[in-house]
């Protein structure tokens, strides 16, 4: 019985490792280092940074929300996985952009100047406006106001 299990170990862990190879992922932004893939500037606000996962766990990376959306006008968004964004309350954590609310406000300026932050929740992003102004936004609205082609709706 100890050779068996042995055996099927030596099969599973392998599948297991390239089972988990195969899920996308996003990767964590080197600020200072790494560039957006839109416009090639060097991602340096924790704040403002935002990924694209593609099925095949392909990751791009960008400087702003905007430059993420700017970019969807390029890319066949049936590959996308993962919209990501970061959070503005923990700065380089990232959340799921079509869940995430966006404020645009004058007082919160973004690397490329659309002013664009991004919020876990709707109630998140009320507190800040109250402080900062400007207007809420769902990610299809956000995606309407900056012209973006359709982007599917995601589980």
């Amino acid at each position: 019985m100890q050779g068996k299990g042995k055996a099927l170990l030596v099969f599973l862990i392998p599948l297991l490792l390239f089972l988990s190879a195969c899920v996308p992922q996003p990767e964590k932004i080197a600020y200072g280092t790494d560039g957006c893939h839109f416009c090639s500037m060097t991602i340096v606000d924790k704040i403002h940074g935002a990924e694209i996962v593609t099925e095949k766990g392909k990751v791009f990376k960008f400087d702003a929300v905007e430059c993420m959306i700017n970019q969807l006008k390029e890319t066949d968004t049936a590959t996308i996985s993962l919209f990501l964004v970061n959070h503005y309350e923990r700065p380089e954590a990232f959340i799921d952009a079509t869940k995430a609310s966006f404020l645009i406000s004058e007082n919160l300026p973004s690397p490329m100047g659309a002013f664009l932050t991004a919020f876990e929740d709707r109630a998140e992003g009320e507190r800040i406006k109250a402080k900062e102004g400007g207007q809420l936004y769902t990610w299809k609205e956000i995606l309407s106001k900056l012209n973006s082609k359709h982007v599917p709706d995601l589980p």
